[in-house]
């Protein structure tokens, strides 16, 4: 594999270093970058990295089981479930252009040789209602909503069926690895006036304070997706945690599906490799 020298490669290696580890392609990264949380936080079980911050935290993820009994995200669910079972204008519904509900997670994000990019499962949603309605996902002016609304409740329906699946990006090969690499990159880069990088908060600060929140490993992020969150009244989508990173450090919000944070979603999926699905989750 090609080595990019770039300040986000730069920082990885200076982070896996710590370890003895080569970096030589994604299955020694996902080595280096799983022994890196399990080495920090020596008292969390590995498979327990899907609870995100509540891992880390007794306390916290006594008062979240708590809230999860009565989930604020159940109408989503219900409502997505209406979505999936409603025929498009074309007689079809999502189960025919998607398959088996309980085995979609284990296929997304996944790359498409064909068209060389990565498919999300939001996209290939899309995808199905635009062949199916004639258009995609869209808001009240016509315009794509890929974070919130209809996506995200269908969304919390299918992560709901899948609970309890396994994550198990296959080892990214060919031109697959360039989006890999694209992805980790964008996590290790620093942006915006804060001129901070993902991982600045999420691997080298995880489990400390900033203001009132405790900082989440990104180990287990892309888990529990969908989210219903207290800040925001509502269910949305991993791609508008990205963008609200984005906005917290004061830096460029791209849109949702965008090149990049499909690239960053399949970085952080491959990472998670071996950790369960459990969305759709509740955050305060």
């Amino acid at each position: 594999m090609k080595q990019a020298f770039t300040a986000a490669a730069v920082a990885l290696a200076l982070t896996f270093s710590a370890f003895g580890t080569v970096q030589a392609g994604p299955a020694e990264d996902l080595t280096a970058y799983q022994d890196y949380f399990k080495t920090n936080f020596k008292d969390v079980p590995f498979e327990d990295f899907k609870d995100g911050a509540y891992a880390l935290d007794a306390g916290l993820k006594e008062q979240w089981q708590s809230m999860e009994e009565f989930p604020p995200y159940d109408p989503d669910i219900d409502a997505g479930k209406e979505m999936w079972e409603k025929p498009f204008k074309d007689g079809k519904t999502y189960a025919d252009c998607m398959g088996d509900i309980k085995a979609i997670r284990s296929k997304y994000p996944a790359y498409d040789a064909e068209k060389d990019t990565i498919v999300t499962v939001e996209g290939a949603l899309d995808a199905c209602k635009k062949a199916g309605d004639g258009e995609g996902f869209v808001d009240k002016k016509g315009k794509p909503l890929l974070n919130k609304g209809d996506i995200a409740q269908l969304m919390a329906y299918i992560a709901m069926e899948d609970r309890g699946g396994k994550i198990a990006v296959p080892t990214p090969e060919g031109k697959a690895v360039d989006w890999y690499e694209k992805g980790q990159n964008y996590y290790y880069a620093k942006r915006g006036q804060l001129n901070m990088s993902c991982a600045d908060c999420h691997t080298n600060n995880a489990g400390k304070y900033i203001r009132a929140d405790l900082l989440s490993p990104s180990l287990g992020h892309v888990t529990h997706w969908p989210v219903y969150r207290s800040a925001w009244g509502e269910t949305r989508t991993l791609h508008d945690r990205f963008m609200g990173c984005n906005t917290m450090v004061r830096a460029a919000s791209l849109k949702p599906q965008s090149d990049e944070y499909k690239a960053l979603e399949y970085f952080l999926t491959y990472m998670s490799n071996g950790l369960e699905w459990n969305g759709p989750g509740s955050r305060k």
